[in-house]
């Protein structure tokens, strides 16, 4: 028995006829792969291997011989292979000489496309420059970059970089919002309530897919608007990844993305190229994956960097080559182009009609070997087939062909004209406060022409006797003039005006301003970039239908890496939900800023606040909170049973009225009240206060008969007690009288004393008999007494 050499005995190679074979009935007719391709025999026992595909690898003999396959292919003659589906990969059924035909014609093609965007990709690289991103300090030397002079200054104007960031940030704000780019639409108006849950579960689980599930989404949109502004033109790749398992929508720079000059957008381009850096292991796990072809590739090529990619890698600071070749990476050419291959050639009516049918070519650069070739269009489609768009692309200004406009193409050159006027105006004034000059040659010979002196210092000149006046003479260096400043701010802001970036004073420079004045001025300032949202926003809607395409190919992709999906998702119905509902943009195509949303908001309210009747509130406010970037309004608002009810706070007050206005009513009950017993009261007072009178007036009567009675009764006691006083003087003069008679040598000290007595006593006599007199005769009132009476 022959031995296979180099193995142990018991591995042999057998070479029986067919009927021989016994045991396994699928073994029978298996050849063992060897190069004359004889048959394995098996005895009674013999046990085979088979892998998943039932191809037998390897025999176990019962005499304990084995039986393998050393090369990997089976022992059973031509190996078993699954039924080809749609999208596989075609490489393995088509010869050799046909596949190098089809890699030979493609790559002259790539390359003439190539060759006829050179000056494209030079104009790209010089623009890359005018970013000024790359810190440039004044020449040293003489060079041939804008400072051939040395101590020239090499800065760069911000123009065309404030350009850029200002629509980068103003993009990002409006097509990715925090909560999600999608929104779902339903066009139903007759939807019930259980079709309105599907949709917003729709639009809440693929908004978590683009913002989580997808983490490179965001960041990666983020850079392909700073590069959309710049340029002009960006493209988004959407397709299926089979590393990730996955949708992916994963930006493809505009230097990357290779069509013929012919081509004046992505559906009429004959060929398109992607053109794909990958690492040597990323190709190997397609190989594994049975996405590309199998088979051994030497090491790559440097890779030929074309002069955008080169300036890019400077503006950066690195170095685009690359020292060992194991750490190069692969060039991949992915071409979208339309072959008439052999074994798959078109048919009209049962016969091979010559039409050249969409496919996708995947090439290694390197080796020119082709990798895989698939179906580029949808299955059932045998008449005329269509290729499947892969491709979306974003504009900002449509050109004159495929590429369009951006603002390198707007401002570039008016930012090159400032680049110059600001250098030649710190070049001015830096010659004019450092100037140069000239010496005469008739003095001594000098050890150097570059004289630096310091501040307070000197510097020895030979002169040769002539005066250092006339011998030293500084060059004639003019300072800036003030028409080059005024030439400058004019072409800034006319840069900024076409730019888009004009700076309007509308706000508190502009108190006076009519709002219709300063609307008008803001739209008008805003048209250019109204234009550009537009047409982002029907790319980004061309991007979702696109993703949606691949989610009905893979749809366990959307939600298995989701933990808490809104709903529990089926095959059945995410498909039913994405056949019925439209995914669009968040962003609303006819607002390119936050500013005008917010404006047409309070124009809204406005419309609300004059006629109440017309609008729904509810509906108005929640389009105002959305507006104010709220993703959830609902959360705001009121239960729907209190809806109709004021708020809280309101029912307080109402409360708290209510309470007041009670005790107002009884307040104004009680003082009421008072006010009917304070007329009682009055009354009651009014007739005691008549008695009171009458009874005072009864009692002042009484009163002054007493008094008069009294009265009366005084007088009489008071003439009494005169009479009664003037008796008693009058017996004290008698019994003075009697003293002097018997001491009559006392009389001369005693007359002095009581003459003015006896002299008193004799007036008040004669006053009280003629008081008694004129009573009697009736001039005196009865009881009065004359003042001197007493």
């Amino acid at each position: 028995m022959p031995m296979t050499p180099g193995l142990v005995p018991n591995i042999r190679q057998v070479f029986p006829a067919p009927e021989e074979v016994s045991g396994d009935p699928g073994l029978a007719g298996a050849d063992a792969g060897a190069e004359d391709g004889d048959d394995i025999v098996e005895g009674s026992g013999d046990k085979a291997e088979r892998d998943d595909k039932g191809n037998i690898l390897k025999v176990e003999h019962d005499d304990g011989s084995i039986t393998i396959s050393l090369d990997g292919s089976p022992l059973s003659g031509t190996a078993k292979k699954d039924p080809l589906r749609w999208f596989d990969n075609l490489v393995e059924d088509i010869s050799d000489l046909e596949l190098n035909r089809i890699s030979d014609d493609l790559m002259r093609g790539v390359s003439d496309d190539l060759d006829s965007r050179k000056d494209w990709l030079e104009n790209r690289a010089n623009g890359i420059k005018l970013l000024g991103t790359k810190i440039e300090i004044p020449g040293l030397g003489g060079s041939s970059d804008g400072a051939p002079v040395e101590g020239m200054s090499r800065v760069r104007h911000p123009l065309l970089l404030e350009a850029v960031l200002r629509f980068q940030a103003n993009a990002r704000g409006e097509l990715l919002p925090t909560d999600g780019p999608v929104k779902v639409r339903v066009d139903d108006n007759n939807a019930d309530l259980g079709e309105n849950e599907l949709a917003d579960a729709l639009e809440n689980d693929l908004n978590h897919y683009l913002t989580v599930t997808a983490s490179e989404y965001y960041p990666d949109t983020d850079r392909m608007l700073l590069m959309l502004g710049f340029g002009g033109t960006a493209f988004k790749k959407v397709y299926n990844c089979p590393l990730r398992n996955r949708p992916v929508s994963e930006t493809v720079d505009a230097e990357d993305l290779i069509v013929n000059n012919a081509a004046t957008d992505l559906r009429n381009a004959k060929r398109i190229t992607h053109r794909i850096t990958m690492r040597p292991s990323t190709v190997k796990r397609l190989q594994i994956l049975e996405v590309y072809r199998d088979i051994e590739l030497s090491l790559p090529n440097p890779v030929d960097i074309d002069s955008a990619a080169r300036e890019k890698k400077s503006q950066e600071g690195i170095s685009p080559d690359v020292s060992r070749p194991e750490d190069r990476d692969r060039e991949i050419y992915e071409i979208y182009c339309e072959l008439d291959i052999d074994g798959f050639n078109h048919k009209h009516k049962g016969k091979v009609s010559g039409l050249e049918i969409p496919y996708c070519v995947t090439i290694d650069v390197s080796t020119k070997k082709v990798l895989s070739i698939v179906r580029n269009y949808e299955e059932g489609v045998d008449e005329l087939p269509d290729a499947r768009q892969n491709f979306v692309k974003f504009p900002f200004v449509p050109g004159f062909g495929f590429y369009d406009l951006g603002l390198l193409n707007l401002i570039g050159n008016t930012t090159n004209a400032v680049t110059a006027a600001w250098r030649e105006m710190l070049d001015a004034g830096m010659y004019a406060s450092f100037p140069g000059f000239l010496m005469a040659d008739t003095g001594a010979r000098q050890n150097t022409n570059i004289f630096r002196v310091p501040p307070g210092g000197g510097a020895l000149v030979k002169t040769g006797g002539m005066p250092i006046s006339q011998a030293v003479m500084p060059l004639p260096y003019k300072d800036p003039s003030q028409a080059l400043m005024n030439l400058i701010t004019n072409m800034v802001e006319t840069g900024q005006r076409v730019g888009g970036t004009a700076e309007l004073q509308v706000g508190e420079g502009r108190q006076d301003a009519p709002v219709g004045t300063t609307i008008a001025l803001i739209e008008q300032a805003q048209k250019v970039m109204s234009a550009v949202h537009k047409r982002l926003h029907a790319s980004q809607s061309e991007e979702f239908q696109l993703l949606a395409r691949c989610f009905r190919e893979n749809p366990k992709a959307f939600w298995q890496r989701n933990k808490k999906p809104a709903r529990p998702w089926d095959e059945a119905t995410f498909l039913k939900a994405l056949e019925n509902y439209s995914l669009v943009p968040q962003a609303d195509p006819n607002t390119a800023s936050h500013m005008q949303r917010i404006m047409k908001v309070m124009a809204l309210k406005q419309l609300q606040a004059a006629q109440p009747g017309l609008y729904d509130p509810i509906a108005i406010d929640t389009a105002a909170l959305r507006a104010m970037g709220w993703s959830n309004p609902q959360e705001f608002m009121a239960p729907v049973e209190a809806q109709g009810k004021p708020p809280p706070e309101m029912q307080k007050i109402m409360a708290d009225m209510a309470i007041k206005k009670q005790q107002a009513e009884a307040s104004m009950m009680d003082a009421q009240t008072r006010a009917k017993k304070a007329e009682a009261d009055v009354a009651l007072a009014g007739g005691r206060l008549q008695a009171d009178v009458k009874n005072n007036e009864a009692k002042n009567q009484i009163d002054a008969a007493k008094a008069v009675a009294q009265k009366g009764s005084t007088q009489e006691e008071l003439r009494s007690k005169s009479e009664e006083r003037i008796s008693q003087e009058r017996i004290q003069l008698i019994d003075i009288a009697q003293n002097l008679a018997v001491h009559p040598e006392t009389e001369g000290l005693v007359a002095p004393l009581i003459q003015p007595a006896l002299q008193n006593v004799m007036r008040q006599q004669e006053s009280q008999d003629e008081l008694r007199r004129a009573k009697n005769a009736g001039a005196i009132p009865g009881g009065l007494v004359p003042p001197d009476a007493t």
